[in-house]
């Protein structure tokens, strides 16, 4: 499994030496993306163990783990340090991955704090419209979980998670984000909207760190003015126009749009933890969990990519393998997707 091959590579196999030993770190932590994965709590992934042998047995469990173990795991495995580990382990896994990214982006985007329905939130507040306090439906949850995230480009992988609460400016959450970005992995350019718009991250980013930065100098009163910041000049003139704006492939920022679409429709857009603390452990699994999806989709499409090429060939005798055709290179050497 590729939650599996994820946990053996960054980390130890067990948490102390003095450990039951009863269960490695690698099983706990595939429990825990099962657990997102289904989009269910601690009990729920316990049933689902025991109702589905071949996973236990895929996973090599002897014992299924108790709900308790599994909670005090996301304690132990959702840190910093190792949530840094793992997203760099589930970067190197993909085949389309490189340690140096040209294009990668940042942004911010928030989640649900419970399972609430928005159609019964907005039917409340129309149907309570008339009262004369109009104190309940003017009422809104103003604290909510919110994800700061650097994305790669070219294949939508998380490379490093920021978690918080929000409402928040963005402007002040890059320095904790670049933080959290594995020394291995080098950014070349780094895409950013405009709430990211300071001279101090430009700084931060071109100076400390050697990366590229493209920001839009829209942040504050619009003025036409120069900006009292010569990075910040620097991005009038990269933004001036379309032209310029194409040069710099900013248009590639949207990728990120995309990376938080996937997680909020396919794998789950509320965080179930009631602590600030658990909700931003639920955030950093998710990202995870967002990797590991990535990966086993990419190799799921390079296995069917390869029984079609196999199947060209067969049907073509004249075709070559390595023959490139459309822009793909046609062979079907045996590839292993290790799911």
């Amino acid at each position: 499994m590729a939650a599996m091959k994820v946990g053996q590579r960054s980390l130890p196999r067990y948490a102390h030496r003095f450990a039951p030993k009863t269960f490695t770190q690698a099983q706990l932590f595939t429990c825990l993306v099962l657990k997102q994965f289904f989009a269910t709590d601690y009990r729920g992934i316990v049933e689902y163990l025991h109702d589905m042998p071949e996973l236990c047995k895929a996973m090599q469990l002897t014992r299924i783990p108790h709900y308790t173990t599994l909670q005090k795991a996301s304690r132990r495995l959702l840190c910093f340090s190792s949530v840094r580990e793992l997203l760099l382990a589930s970067v190197q896994m993909n085949s389309q991955s490189r340690n140096r990214i040209e294009y990668a982006v940042a942004d911010s985007s928030g989640f649900e704090s419970g399972r609430i329905s928005p159609y019964f939130v907005r039917r409340c507040a129309r149907g309570h419209r008339k009262l004369k306090n109009p104190l309940y439906q003017t009422a809104r949850y103003t604290k909510f979980p919110k994800l700061a995230i650097i994305c790669d480009c070219s294949t939508h992988m998380i490379l490093a998670a920021w978690p918080t609460r929000g409402p928040t400016p963005d402007v002040h959450q890059l320095g904790k984000l670049l933080s959290q970005l594995h020394a291995d992995l080098t950014l070349r350019r780094l895409l950013l909207d405009a709430g990211y718009d300071s001279h101090a991250n430009h700084q931060r980013l071109r100076n400390e760190r050697n990366i590229l930065s493209y920001i839009p100098p829209h942040h504050g009163r619009p003025t036409t003015k120069p900006a009292s910041s010569a990075l910040r000049r620097l991005m009038q003139r990269h933004f001036a126009t379309a032209a310029s704006r194409q040069r710099i492939h900013f248009g590639q920022r949207w990728q990120v749009e995309t990376a938080f679409s996937m997680i909020k429709r396919n794998l789950d857009h509320a965080i179930a933890g009631r602590s600030y603390h658990a909700q931003n452990r639920g955030m950093l699994l998710l990202a995870i969990t967002y990797n590991i999806t990535i990966f086993v989709f990419t190799k799921i499409v390079e296995g069917f990519s390869t029984e079609q090429s196999r199947h060209l060939c067969l049907s073509r005798p004249n075709i070559e393998p390595g023959t490139t055709l459309g822009g793909r290179s046609v062979g079907f050497e045996p590839t292993t997707s290790g799911l």
